[in-house]
């Protein structure tokens, strides 16, 4: 029986599985094929459909499963030959997530292409942790920017970035951690409030709360690494804020 040749991409969220839309839910419940990420939570699997085929194409300690090429080429295979194949990506895949890549390179071929969009790391992770990446007083906009462009550099956009007032959010760019934080301190942010989390929103979740200048010993002693999110800004204050308030409140009502 023939079936429809179909690439859906879907975004999973930042990591906590309820965190995934049911428009996403469906689509993986109509998939022949699903080809999934490594920052994808593995409980999301159980919603695929059981007789469709699962393909990890994912990246796991600096070692690739697949070259990008080789999953655009597996997507038309799979397409052509099992009709709806969905590609699973942790997040929103039109952030820094190639699915737009992906479904151009899909519909050369003559494939349909459908997106279903994710909950973005880049500011769910931060709101898990009461970090508002917008705060009225505080920021009046954000930057998200990965922390490393195609050229494994850091990108020029966090130079321009540490310019301004806005809250700066970082993805993929532990490595690159020490150029940020110089990048903040040539802008005399030194005492800008910075917190970087770790597997955000998952039960593994690690948190580090610092400033630009003491961001990077505080990476060390609590041994922060990827997958990780950098947030830079006032709006940081928010966490111990709202901390503060909610103490206060307990000690008024109990003393």
């Amino acid at each position: 029986m023939y079936k429809t040749p179909k690439l859906t991409v879907v975004g999973a969220g930042p990591g906590d599985e309820d965190l995934i839309t049911l428009k996403a839910i469906k689509a993986l419940k109509n998939a022949n094929v699903v080809l999934y990420d490594a920052l994808v939570n593995e409980a999301l699997l159980e919603y695929v459909n059981p007789d469709a085929e699962l393909i990890f194409v994912g990246k796991r300690r600096g070692c690739y499963s697949y070259q990008q090429e080789q999953i655009n080429d597996l997507i038309v295979a799979r397409a052509q030959t099992d009709g709806h194949v969905v590609r699973l990506k942790g997040g929103d895949p039109f952030i820094f997530g190639r699915g737009a890549e992906e479904m151009e390179y899909a519909a050369k071929f003559g494939i349909e292409t459908a997106m279903v969009p994710g909950i973005s790391s880049s500011l769910a992770v931060p709101a898990s942790q009461n970090i508002p990446v917008t705060k009225r007083g505080s920021a009046e906009s954000f930057w998200v920017i990965t922390g490393t462009t195609k050229a494994h550099k850091l990108s020029d956009d966090v130079a321009l970035a540490a310019k301004s007032n806005a809250t700066v959010v970082v993805l993929m760019g532990m490595g690159k951690l020490a150029e940020i934080v110089a990048l903040f301190q040539q802008e005399n942010k030194n005492d800008l409030p910075v917190a970087i989390i770790q597997n955000g929103t998952r039960s593994n979740e690690k948190v580090g709360i610092g400033t630009v200048d003491t961001i990077l010993e505080i990476v060390k002693e609590k041994e922060l690494s990827n997958p990780a999110i950098i947030v830079l800004g006032e709006v940081v204050r928010h966490k111990a804020i709202l901390a503060n308030v909610q103490q206060e409140y307990l000690e008024e009502v109990f003393v």
